[in-house]
């Protein structure tokens, strides 16, 4: 990339299973962190690490199982969209943090009629046979939500593995870290709250796909990806930080976005909508992220293009301005 702005980042990878029967020995005896981790957020951090330290005491691999799709998916699918980080953008997070191995369950009715002794016998016993098992304090199992942390402790000591519930873990104003509280900064419009709590900016991404063509007509050539599997944010333009993913490296670099039902044009879905500043690479096709940084105003009609063209110079220089003065720890938390 030619940008001066751009930052290239890379993770190490992280072995993937999607089936609980024989998994390799080098897995077995794990410390095991459970849950669905949607967001990877602070306090599913902590559950992670807390597992992380239990791996290292015991000189056991450290691994993690979740599911997918999300069960409150599966059990009411007709509900808008309320994922912050679909299964590809939770394996980067994991991978990110140092997860070595993952069990993607999918769960289906098999899965959801599972009692919770099954739940413990097919995942922690018979799967890992896993020495230590870590979850959050609010973590239920089995059909019905049946199993809960004193069950567990029930079944660690009659079957000889250790347990650990992280108690809430809060940012310093007293606000929990949870999914529920993020998406509520979203949908207020505040992407800051929302990284406090989430140890980054929160992102969505996807395939760049061929829109209408007029933000090249007008000026500001944009990339079109679709939100439809995430959580929906307040309606309006941010500033952002754009990764375009390619052959597994990411390059970062300044820009806008308008994420919205484009009501100048009188559209209706909702999209994700990227200028991307002094970039003029191809990327269709290509795997785009989009971390949002600030938001900037409320999606508005305007009367026509010249009124649009000269909202989105206004918008293009205030986010700029806003990224321009984002320090080294903040761009640490984009780029990992």
């Amino acid at each position: 990339m030619t940008c001066s702005s751009a930052v290239v980042t890379k993770v190490a990878a992280m072995r993937i299973f999607r089936h609980v029967a024989g998994l390799p020995d080098f897995v077995q005896n794990s410390s095991v962190a459970i849950g669905n981790f949607d967001g990877v957020h602070l306090g599913h951090q902590a559950v992670i690490n807390e597992a992380a330290m239990n791996a290292e005491k015991m000189g056991a691999p450290l691994s993690v199982i979740t599911f997918e799709p999300h069960p409150r998916r599966f059990f009411r699918p007709q509900e808008p969209a309320f994922q912050l980080t679909p299964l590809r953008s939770k394996v980067r997070r994991l991978e990110s943090i140092g997860v070595e191995q993952l069990l993607v369950v999918h769960f289906d009715d098999e899965t959801s009629q599972l009692t919770h002794d099954q739940f413990v016998d097919t995942f922690i016993k018979s799967g890992f046979h896993a020495k230590h098992v870590t979850v959050g304090y609010d973590f239920a199992f089995g059909a019905g939500r049946s199993g809960d942390i004193a069950y567990l402790r029930e079944r660690a000591a009659l079957d000889g593995f250790g347990i650990s519930a992280v108690e809430p873990v809060k940012e310093a104003g007293g606000t929990i870290y949870s999914s529920t509280n993020i998406r509520n900064c979203l949908l207020d419009g505040n992407p800051a709250g929302a990284a406090q709590l989430l140890g980054r900016p929160w992102e969505v991404e996807g395939r760049v796909v061929r829109g209408d063509q007029r933000g090249r007509q007008i000026g500001f050539p944009t990339a079109n990806i679709s939100i439809e599997d995430y959580v929906e944010p307040a309606l309006g333009v941010y500033a952002v930080w754009v990764g375009v993913e390619e052959g597994g490296v990411t390059s970062w670099h300044m820009g806008c976005a308008n994420v919205g039902r484009r009501p100048t044009f009188d559209k209706v879905d909702v999209n994700c909508e990227v200028y991307i500043f002094d970039f003029t690479d191809d990327i269709y096709d290509k795997l785009l992220r989009v971390a949002l940084v600030e938001f900037i105003r409320p999606e508005k009609k305007f009367d026509g293009i010249a009124q649009l063209r000269e909202q989105i110079a206004l918008d293009s220089h205030d986010a700029r301005v806003l990224l321009e003065s984002i320090g080294p720890d903040d761009l640490r938390r984009v780029h990992d």
